[in-house]
């Protein structure tokens, strides 16, 4: 499997209407959680995050907000920021357009049908960071910001990354308005439930801060 685990900067330059990472001078960072809700995983995330005060971005599938709605309000009830990753985690560049848009329109629903306030506050992850230039443009139309990462843990790919290897995929990449990014999916949590108490424990020690994307 081919994939960065820190975005090159010329990736940003081909693709300048996506954010990669968020500038700031409080030495602040941005944890991301994409595919839950899941039963179990995200509970585990919520609880690790409460203990550290800290705020997150959980980026949702539809589906999985559909199927456990208790987890889902959970992750807003703990002042987490949600973000939409479609409704049935598809690959925009093998899915026709209008099946992605429709898609993507149903993880709306999804989110805002149960929580109206998330209406104005439109953030979109691609899944597997995947996206055409003319579902982008509809995406953006729409008034979302299309969220990507600078830090890939590669948590979910758990025959090439062991447990180790995906936290120092974090540590050792990640900077001042870093968007850093794990799974709190059942594939992820070997690697995810070993990285991210250390990963958090790390930064903290290096004076780095945690916040939500807004």
């Amino acid at each position: 499997m081919l994939y960065w685990v820190k975005t090159r900067w010329f990736i940003r330059k081909i693709f300048p209407n996506y954010i990669w990472h968020i500038p700031n001078n409080q030495k602040m960072v941005y944890l991301t959680f994409d595919d839950g809700p899941t039963p179990e995983v995200t509970e585990w995330v919520l609880d690790l995050l409460k203990e550290h005060n800290i705020k997150a971005t959980f980026f949702c599938i539809g589906n999985n907000i559909e199927e456990h709605p208790d987890i889902f309000n959970k992750v807003i009830e703990n002042g987490h920021a949600i973000g939409n990753h479609t409704f049935n985690h598809l690959n925009g560049w093998t899915t026709n357009n209008d099946v992605y848009r429709e898609n993507t329109e149903s993880a709306e629903n999804a989110i805002t049908n149960r929580h109206p306030e998330f209406t104005n506050t439109k953030l979109f992850r691609p899944p597997y960071g995947k996206l055409k230039k003319v579902q982008s443009r509809y995406i953006r139309n729409k008034g979302y910001k299309v969220i990507m990462w600078d830090v890939l843990s590669a948590d979910f790919d758990t025959a090439a990354v062991t447990p180790e290897k995906c936290l120092k995929n974090v540590t050792d990449n990640t900077e001042e308005g870093s968007i850093i990014i794990f799974h709190d999916s059942v594939k992820a949590s070997p690697n995810l439930k070993y990285a991210l108490p250390k990963t958090i424990e790390h930064l903290k020690e290096k004076g780095f801060r945690f916040d939500k994307i807004n």
